[in-house]
């Protein structure tokens, strides 16, 4: 089975579309770069040399230095597919990223889309 081409698509590629769907709703990059960090551990400049190195999106979540054991709380449904269900481990880890963008763009609270407790 051919893996989806999401995988072999370069994060730098889609991290644009992420700032504008948060900023048409007044939210910043600022904020987008903290729900990055949150879910994979990179820092600031690392997160930045992946943007500029136009790293894949299998290679990015291969490489992050500590996914958040926190994202197992994310649930919901991103293009008609529940998050939690998906069976794919990169998959999951993309439709996490993309899950939080949209809780993000709808103007939830940073404590409540980083899971803070």
């Amino acid at each position: 089975m051919a893996k989806h081409r999401i995988f072999t698509t370069s994060v730098a590629s889609v991290y644009p579309h992420y700032i504008t769907k948060a900023e048409k709703k007044g939210r910043t990059k600022a904020e987008v770069d903290e729900i990055f960090r949150w879910l994979t551990g990179y820092t600031q400049e690392a997160l930045e040399a992946h943007l500029g190195n136009r790293t894949d999106f299998q290679t990015f979540f291969a490489d992050a230095p500590g996914m958040n054991p926190a994202r197992a709380l994310i649930k919901g449904v991103v293009c008609g597919v529940r998050v939690e269900d998906i069976e794919e481990p990169t998959m999951r880890e993309i439709r996490y990223l993309d899950k939080l963008i949209d809780e993000l763009a709808k103007g939830k609270a940073m404590g409540k889309i980083l899971r803070t407790p």
